[in-house]
């Protein structure tokens, strides 16, 4: 099958790339290497473009002829979203609906949204069900809000249906040392930890140490990677099987703090680093954490590497492969 797969130089576009490589499946990556990386393509072929770059996004699809497309390509820092919202407005949201009239003109009708539990905001309810009433406190959760209501309009006027995943905190590596997570710059708990303790840091910071959280940091659910490029997966066969436009929590149900976090690679590690708090990040709630139970009952997906230790131990095993960055 062909599989235009845009944003997948990145950190789950590529372990997404992978999972569809392993399958069979013909893939083109089409990403303008701002945040992703060349060597991250394990499969297919990559176009080194823009989602702003109609005419070459156009002639892209019109040549490759893909029966479905997953979308990785955008911005993901929440405090950047607050310091830079039109950023995020113009390359999460316009870019996206370049990429979304691309497709209506050429008949492309399956279509995976990569989303986030971000639309939720500051969520009533914990465990998370696809139920609670979407509120963003972001701009970064705004404009996946935004995206997704644009896809179920576009389903109803165009045909085009489509898959909305909202990822909880994806982390861990392929646990053949292959691919990571890599961000320019990194902005992600663990892989930031990972840092300290090749000392290529000074210190981790701990945003916010007030929170109504049981020792006062943010709770997140960590999902690894892998578990979530199956859950892709499973939404395209889902799709391709005749299904009708959806959105699905992509989480475990439980979370951990970030002290939680920084015992649990003090201890896979064995070695300890400094931490440093400082006063709450803009933008951040307190907890989230998914209910996915409607993506294991309809999508049959079942996670295999729920373990906070194991995440840590396969990004822990790709990051001592990696120079000072």
């Amino acid at each position: 099958m062909k599989i235009l797969v845009t944003g997948g130089a990145g950190y789950i576009g590529s372990h997404v790339v992978k999972a569809l490589g392993e399958k069979g499946h013909q893939i083109l990556v089409y990403d303008n290497l701002s945040k992703g990386f060349k060597d991250a393509v394990l499969y297919g072929e990559l176009i080194v473009g823009d989602l702003s770059d109609t005419t070459l996004l156009e002639k892209t699809v019109k040549a490759f002829k893909p029966e479905a497309v997953m979308h990785f390509a955008s911005f993901i820092e929440v405090g950047e979203s607050v310091r830079e919202p039109l950023k995020y407005y113009q390359n999460n949201v316009s870019n996206t609906i370049n990429l979304l009239n691309v497709l209506v003109e050429h008949n492309v009708n399956n279509f995976i949204f990569s989303s986030s539990a971000a639309v939720y905001g500051s969520p009533e309810k914990v465990p998370i069900p696809e139920s609670e009433p979407i509120k963003p406190i972001n701009p970064y959760g705004q404009s996946k809000a935004i995206v997704e209501r644009a896809l179920e309009d576009t389903a109803v006027a165009k045909g085009l249906r489509s898959v909305s995943l909202r990822y909880f905190n994806a982390a861990g590596a392929d646990p053949k040392r292959r691919i990571g997570e890599r961000h320019k710059p990194e902005s992600h708990l663990i892989p930031l930890i990972l840092k300290a303790v090749k000392r290529e840091r000074d210190s981790i910071k701990v945003y916010g140490s007030d929170y109504p959280t049981p020792d006062g940091t943010c709770i997140r659910d960590y999902i690894h990677v892998e578990d979530l490029a199956d859950a892709q997966l499973l939404a395209l066969q889902y799709l391709l099987d005749g299904g009708t436009s959806d959105f699905f929590n992509c989480g475990y149900g439980h979370g951990y703090s970030v002290r939680d976090v920084v015992e649990t690679a003090k201890k896979v590690t064995g070695i300890d680093f400094a931490r440093q708090e400082t006063p709450r990040r803009a933008g951040d709630p307190p907890v989230l954490v998914a209910d996915s139970s409607k993506l294991k009952k309809l999508l049959h997906w079942k996670p295999k590497y729920d373990n906070l230790e194991f995440i840590i131990q396969t990004a822990w095993e790709w990051e001592k492969g990696q120079s000072s960055s």
